[in-house]
């Protein structure tokens, strides 16, 4: 046997009130530790900039799921699972009827998913919320150009960079910013 991530569906807005449930059954011993070695509600970091203001903010990006790591053994698993479906929000395990064994998800997911949600070191990923469209006028407020103002000539959504025309020397000239590096001018 080996630990696998599993996908637990619960009532939207129960992630959290279920998640410290099995982690009190785990502490008074009515789940087994060895089998449930970890318990996450799947979260990302998401940064807003309002009113020149950087907020950070932690998101559900998987409302009404959990992830459960387990050691789940091939005989004896029906107690585990049923006392994880007896905990009032909890609808069940994806993608399995109750009687049947449940599925784990791919390594490759489960390392996706923690990726998103930062539990894997170095590669947390941050989701910025900030609107921008071409044309906008920005103002850079870190880096080299730092102080300068400019027009968005460009924007890369996927790698969250901007290319921003500004005025070096009298001159128009477009520098790569990142979308953290700049504010809205109004």
């Amino acid at each position: 046997m080996s630990k696998r991530w599993y996908i637990l569906h619960t009532y939207t807005g129960y992630e959290g009130k279920i998640e410290r449930t099995v982690r009190a059954l785990l502490e008074k011993g009515d789940l087994d530790s060895n089998v449930i070695t970890d318990v996450k509600v799947p979260v990302e970091e998401i940064v807003e900039i309002k009113d020149g203001k950087r907020k950070v903010r932690k998101d559900k990006f998987l409302p009404g799921y959990l992830m459960l790591e387990m050691d789940l053994p091939e005989t004896d698993w029906k107690s585990t699972c049923s006392r994880l479906r007896s905990i009032v929000g909890v609808t069940g395990f994806v993608g399995t009827d109750p009687n049947v064994r449940p599925r784990p998800i791919s390594s490759e997911e489960a390392k996706n998913l923690l990726q998103k949600s930062g539990d894997i070191k170095g590669e947390k990923q941050v989701k910025i919320k900030q609107m921008y469209a071409i044309g906008d006028t920005v103002k850079i407020n870190d880096g080299p150009f730092a102080s300068f103002s400019g027009n968005i000539e460009e924007i890369n959504n996927e790698k969250e960079k901007l290319i921003v025309n500004v005025q070096i020397f009298g001159r128009a000239t477009p520098v790569e910013v990142g979308m953290l590096q700049v504010e809205k001018v109004n």
